[in-house]
């Protein structure tokens, strides 16, 4: 899978720009990875890999006889389903009285989702094919964590969330 364009970075803190960088690493640095979102502690999409190049990635896979590579619609899609794992796996921690969730991992046939607390409740959930390095994987996302988690403040995830909302709506008028 290819990285994240850096298309609307214009305009962004230093803090918003080093963020877009660390997921482009991630990206970059894994194999397997089909796609990456930062969810917000209320379920809202902060940052995600590139939903065309990930189109890309699923049609050529499809193309190889494979079955479908991930969530059937947007990054939002992935965003969703990363918030449900969240809520779910604190309120199972919350009952069962072990402290907070650092991460949770999902195997499935053809590929894996892996979700890792990164600071206030935010997330980061990575989709990854079957042949990914599920130790490689958790890895580079708890360094993702260990690198975002302190820059990751309210002001910030209010200006991605706009930078966000901004892409879409300039994207949509296309």
């Amino acid at each position: 899978m290819t990285a994240p364009s850096t298309f609307g970075l214009i305009g962004l803190s230093s803090e918003a720009r080093n963020l877009h960088w660390l997921l482009t690493n991630l990206v970059e640095e894994v194999p397997g990875i089909l796609s990456v979102a930062v969810v917000s502690s209320d379920g809202l999409l902060l940052l995600s890999s590139d939903d065309h190049r990930n189109r890309q990635a699923r049609e050529a896979l499809q193309a190889r006889g494979t079955k479908r590579t991930g969530p059937r619609g947007s990054a939002a899609d992935l965003a969703t389903i990363v918030s449900g794992i969240g809520s779910l796996t604190v309120g199972a921690a919350k009952l069962m009285d072990f402290g907070g969730v650092r991460h949770t991992m999902v195997a499935m046939d053809e590929g894996s989702l892996f979700v890792m607390s990164i600071s206030d409740g935010s997330l980061l959930g990575v989709h990854g094919s079957a042949e990914c390095d599920m130790s490689v994987v958790a890895y580079h996302m708890a360094l993702f964590v260990g690198r975002a988690g302190h820059v990751l403040t309210p002001e910030l995830r209010s200006e991605l969330r706009s930078s966000l909302e901004r892409s879409q709506t300039t994207g949509s008028a296309r």
